[in-house]
């Protein structure tokens, strides 16, 4: 038994030889029997062949919209786990920045109390003038901790990411499969030469 196929349609028919002649034609795109030449009764390997052929082609569809399917979860899932990752590193910095106000909070009021009070004592104003960047950073701490300085950054980098996208772009462009596999066979081919 030989195998034919219609050079047009995925569906397969069986013939006892490869000289008997078979036509077909094309309707909405399957191919149907209509004679068979040798006049011999050829349903039975047609029927089968069509049934085998489709089931197939059902199977080979509902396997690939399953791994369309697979594929799409998987990148779900990688989506919200680098997001939750993301997350607890912000609540792990917001927390640091908090912890960091409350020592550095009481240095500062150390700080500025002992320094008022040498500027009234020796009368010389100058003692004050460490309280500028001193405060500076405090401000800034107790910004980030308790403040809107993440909803304004949060703001500016949409903005940047909205009207500045050229500052965002890689010298040369974003890395491709080629490169990558240029480098590497040139990194192995070093490798070898040594």
């Amino acid at each position: 038994m030989h195998l034919l196929n219609h050079p047009f349609s995925e569906t397969k028919f069986l013939s006892s030889s490869c000289t008997e002649d078979l036509q077909w034609e094309e309707k909405s795109g399957n191919t149907e029997l209509y004679t068979y030449r040798a006049g011999e009764d050829f349903g039975s390997h047609v029927k089968m062949g069509f049934i085998f052929s489709k089931s197939m082609s059902e199977n080979m569809k509902n396997q690939q919209e399953f791994m369309l399917m697979n594929a799409r979860l998987q990148l779900e899932r990688q989506l919200m786990m680098q997001n939750e990752m993301r997350e607890r590193q912000m609540a792990l910095q917001i927390a640091w920045s908090r912890e960091f106000l409350k020592y550095f909070g009481t240095f500062f009021g150390i700080a500025a109390i002992s320094l008022t009070a040498g500027a009234i004592r020796r009368k010389k104003p100058a003692f004050l003038f460490p309280i500028i960047p001193l405060s500076f950073i405090f401000t800034y701490q107790y910004d980030l901790g308790y403040g809107t300085l993440l909803q304004r950054m949060k703001g500016e980098a949409e903005n940047i990411l909205e009207t500045e996208k050229s500052k965002l772009q890689l010298p040369r462009g974003m890395i491709t499969f080629e490169n990558l596999e240029k480098a590497r066979r040139e990194q192995s081919k070093f490798f070898i030469d040594k």
